[in-house]
């Protein structure tokens, strides 16, 4: 195993799993775009646990790789979700945000699978 992926591993899951951790917690940062891009308040914990679980299946995917591809494909799918979801609000100055977040997601997955 490469020290590059494990870094990116890390580091992408702390970034993630803060985000998740932040959504939990109902930050105002985190908190106030969901509402301005209609997603309801109901969902929130649910998308907060599957970012924080998506960070946990990375790490854990440093021990087994399979569990690392799996947390990898779905944190692409979620991100590319709140990609669609920003965009359907008509927010296109903040899809940056998640891109953010997809990109070392992408390259975490990327590298796990080479």
């Amino acid at each position: 195993m490469s020290t590059t992926l494990i870094v990116v591993t890390v580091l992408t899951a702390a970034w993630v799993g803060f985000s998740g951790l932040s959504l939990l917690r109902q930050a105002d940062f985190v908190a106030k775009p969901l509402v301005e891009y209609g997603v309801p308040k109901s969902w929130w914990p649910w998308l907060g646990a599957a970012k924080a679980a998506g960070a946990v299946g990375l790490l854990v995917g440093l021990a087994v790789p399979a569990i690392g591809v799996a947390a990898g494909i779905g944190l692409v799918v979620y991100f590319l979700g709140a990609v669609v979801a920003v965009l359907r609000a008509r927010s296109h100055k903040t899809v940056v945000f998640p891109v953010l977040y997809l990109a070392p997601v992408v390259a975490t997955l990327l590298l796990g699978l080479s």
